[in-house]
């Protein structure tokens, strides 16, 4: 390859056709250089953090990012209601949606709630039967049932004619949620959400916050309503800070922006659930077969797809059950039905993403992948966005077509950095082409009538069009430091984690480790790409790419020979399996040396 003025390590392309750009100055280490807390330092000044904040962000603490829940708007009307409910023992019911931040947002509030006395009931909708957000029906029917107050959690803002109905019912409405609002909002006792119009200056910096994060805020806020009215002076306060583990869970799950708050709230989470104090949380860790105190990663690929499990295409209640149970037998025997529920999603996603795959060519020309089909499950149409989106570079909508009674789809779309999804799916709703839409800048839900799919396609094509263009031109492999072999390390990747936790808003660190040649490479799994190579100083690592056996990547490392030399570039990684750890790679891209 040619170098360029902007090349890095004299490459210009990689063989996944990306260019390869260092995060934040140059950060080749060779093979010598000393492992201190300058790395930390660069890993932290190359995520947008300024040099004089550097020591707030090295151990994110609450009491260094929590903010007055009081500078949200609705915040102490909402505290005040709640609080009203604990002192006059009402009944109440938690409202909330079927996916993981939902679950946890309605299981932190049932467990606070427990803990002040009051016993409050949860309703969680069917996905596929009722769909997402309150239903008019459901309100009016939890009214009837007894509730003077209802709390919906991860969904509301949008929900206009349901929480009219449920008004003119006569029972209050608090929502709790951080999905994108309208400047109309719907009538409710209180509406706390980040992401309204009419935010505070303060309230709107916070609005990555995921929906669980917003109602520990309300949490806090209710809590000091209730100690200022002499609620503790005859009990102890309730320890919010055992909630942290559901926060985390959520933030991370619902993939939440991992920076501010909310990089304080996982991994402050993370410490909390390492205690394995709650009960549900307990088992969901051991049914997850994790021998080891989870980490950011688990969370989203472990911990996070057996609470979806529930929702997706089992019954929507297991998740808030076991995060709120406080029977260990009971917390077993759910954490166990979960794995299971999620076995059998992912048999029914394969078959999704095979058919959605196939519609991909028909569409090259598009900027955001429409795709459609019959009898596709609902439940995993979102997973397969996701997988496309990361397949193809660009926005994905996955459409299950005749998803309801009135032949209507549903449909979940997952968008690229730079193009928000969320805004255009409200305007393609207010513009007459959607029933219903929501959702936020990476992630969207709708619903939309059929033989409406080609104008829809084309209206987000018009509007989306050149932001995805730009986003595609400016992808690129963001690279922290580069290093020889003998420089990938336990150690190495002891210091890279310490700057974590990472996600969303807050990338895991990518090293460039080369030149070496390939001693191995075959496939483990379906199609998983398994190297050993060894480097110039004569160290061998092990590393793998995950699900690229079909790639160009893939099939490049697969029937690379050992004359060529080539540079790995991915993220560095502990290997649990051997006798004593040891670091390997785990591929995101390559490109040849020479």
């Amino acid at each position: 390859m040619t170098a360029t003025s902007s090349s890095i390590l004299g490459l210009d392309r990689s063989i996944s056709g990306r260019t390869w750009r260092w995060r934040g100055g140059n950060m080749d280490l060779g093979g010598g250089a000393s492992l201190d807390h300058d790395l930390v330092t660069q890993l932290l000044l190359s995520r947008g953090v300024a040099a004089d904040d550097v020591e707030r962000h090295r151990s994110p603490s609450l009491r260094a990012f929590l903010p007055d829940p009081s500078a949200l708007r609705d915040m102490n009307a909402a505290a005040e209601r709640l609080a009203q409910a604990v002192l006059t023992g009402e009944t109440m019911t938690v409202y909330g949606d079927y996916d993981v931040d939902g679950a946890t947002s309605a299981a932190l509030l049932i467990r606070l709630l427990r803990a002040l006395g009051l016993a409050a009931h949860y309703y969680i909708p069917d996905r596929l039967l009722e769909g997402y957000g309150p239903s008019g029906a459901a309100l009016v029917k939890l009214a009837e049932q007894g509730s003077s107050l209802i709390v919906t959690v991860d969904c509301g803002a949008m929900a206009h004619e349901a929480l009219a109905m449920a008004h003119d019912a006569g029972v209050d409405v608090i929502v709790v949620d951080h999905h994108k609002c309208s400047a109309e909002l719907p009538k409710a006792a209180a509406l706390v959400n980040p992401n309204r119009l009419d935010e505070s200056d303060i309230g709107a910096a916070h609005g990555h916050l995921a929906a669980v994060g917003v109602a520990f805020l309300l949490a806090i806020a209710t809590v000091r309503v209730l100690r200022q009215r002499g609620f503790f002076e005859s009990r102890p306060e309730p320890d919010l800070f055992a909630l942290l583990d559901l926060v985390a869970l959520g933030t991370v799950a619902d993939v939440a922006a991992l920076h501010g708050l909310n990089r304080a709230f996982v991994a402050q989470g993370l410490k909390v659930m390492a205690k394995r104090e709650g009960v549900g949380m307990a088992a969901l860790i051991d049914a997850s077969r994790l021998s080891r105190a989870p980490s950011c990663s688990d969370l989203g690929f472990a911990l996070g797809p057996r609470i979806n499990a529930g929702g997706r295409v089992g019954e929507s209640t297991l998740g808030v059950r076991l995060l709120t149970t406080e029977d260990p037998d009971e917390a077993r025997e759910i954490a166990a039905q979960l794995s299971q529920l999620n076995e059998e999603r992912r048999g029914i996603e394969a078959v999704v993403q095979e058919q959605a795959e196939a519609q991909i060519a028909s569409q090259h020309n598009r900027s955001v992948l429409v795709l459609a089909g019959p009898g596709w499950h609902p439940g995993v149409i979102g997973i397969v966005a996701g997988r496309i989106k990361e397949k193809t570079g660009k926005p994905a909508l996955v459409i299950a077509l005749d998803a309801d009674e009135h032949g209507n789809g549903k449909g979940s779309g997952r968008s690229i950095a730079g193009v928000d999804l969320g805004s255009a799916i409200m305007a393609a709703r207010e513009a007459g082409l959607l029933i219903a839409g929501g959702g936020h800048a990476m992630a969207a839900g709708l619903t939309i009538a059929p033989g409406a799919l080609d104008a829809l396609g084309d209206w987000l094509d018009a509007r989306l069009g050149s932001a995805v263009t730009g986003a595609m031109a400016n992808q690129s492999m963001q690279l922290d430091l580069a290093l020889a072999p003998g420089g990938l390390t336990p150690a190495l990747v002891e210091t890279l984690e310490s700057a974590g936790p990472y996600g969303m808003g807050w990338p895991g660190p990518r090293v460039a480790v080369g030149p070496v040649r390939m001693v191995k490479a075959d496939l483990v799994g379906t199609d998983h790409v398994r190297l050993i190579v060894r480097g110039e100083d004569g160290a061998n690592f092990k590393a793998i790419a995950f699900r690229a056996a079909s790639t160009e990547l893939g099939q490049t490392l697969l029937h690379a020979t050992h004359h060529r030399r080539l540079w790995l570039a991915g993220r560095a990684r502990i290997d649990d399996w051997s006798s004593r750890p040891q670091a390997e790679l785990h591929v995101d891209d390559a490109a040849f040396a020479d």
